[in-house]
Order: C-alpha cells, then structure tokens, then sequence
C-alpha cells in the first residue's frame, strides 16, 4: 500500500510540474508567459527559443513574442502524400514547402531576406502514428535575437 502511495505522488507531482512550466495563452491563442509547448500544437505566430532542442522534438521552450526569442512559427500544414520517402526526400520536401510558405508571411521573397527556415517535419515513428503535419519557423540568418513578429516586416 506504501508503495501505491509514492507512485501516486511521484505521479502526481509530474503533472503538476508539466501544468507549471506549460506556456500560458491568452484568448487569441497567443503565448503570454514562457513554458513549454506541446510540439503538435505549435501555431502561426508561436515564438520560442532553441535552448535544449535536438533532431527530435516533443515540446519547445515557447516566450511571448513581444520578448528576445530565437524562432517564429510562420506555417503549420500537413502533408498530402501516401507514403512516407526515405529521411533526406522528406526534408526536402518539407523545406521547399516551407520556402514556398515564406514570402506571404515575412513580407519579402526566401532569397532577398535575411531570414532563414526551421523545419520540423515527422520522424518514421511519428509517421506511422499518423503525424503529417510540418512546422515552418524563421530565424535570424547571424543568429541574432528576434523581437516581436516578423510578419510583414519585410527582413
């Protein structure tokens, strides 16, 4: 029974800290305080920073865009093919659609910007579990801090 007793805890105190450290949002969906957000849940206009991440990602570290931040979510879609192509296929095809996403965001066409595309697209894992969905973030090519949104502003 004791031991019942501290899985319960231990359980329980792991929620609490993921509810804790979650980003909060305001009504129009946009974050207002910093924490983590679910990777399947990024939006257009999510900001977050690159401390922590890796090749595979389950959550990010998401700011208000009105604070410095590394990235800026500028697309989230899902891909419309059957099969999932070998890893290198799959980039490039989640890039160029990224690329082709570009300019109605920023302002300004891929090539004269001095912005740069993230992309995070699914693993084979993820695919099988029916993940189709692509998210395109832009950064600073000299990897300076952003500030506010980059929509519009024609880098």
């Amino acid at each position: 029974m004791r031991t019942w007793i501290i899985y319960i805890a231990a359980a329980f105190g792991f929620v609490v800290y993921g509810v804790v450290n979650e980003a909060d949002r305001d009504d129009s969906g946009a974050i207002v305080r910093g924490g983590n957000v679910d990777a399947f849940s990024m939006q257009i206009g999510d900001c977050f920073d690159d401390a922590g991440l890796s090749d595979e990602v389950s959550s990010l570290p998401g700011v208000p865009c009105s604070e410095p931040h590394d990235n800026e979510v500028y697309a989230v879609f899902d891909l419309t093919i059957e099969t999932y192509p070998d890893d290198e296929a799959l980039w490039e095809l989640a890039n160029q659609s990224c690329i082709e996403r570009f300019e109605a965001f920023v302002g300004i066409d891929y090539d004269s910007s001095s912005l740069d595309v993230s992309t995070m697209y699914p693993t084979l894992e993820s695919w099988k579990q029916d993940d189709r969905e692509v998210v395109c973030a832009v950064y600073d090519l000299n990897a300076n801090k952003l500030t506010g949104s980059v929509q519009g502003s024609g880098l």
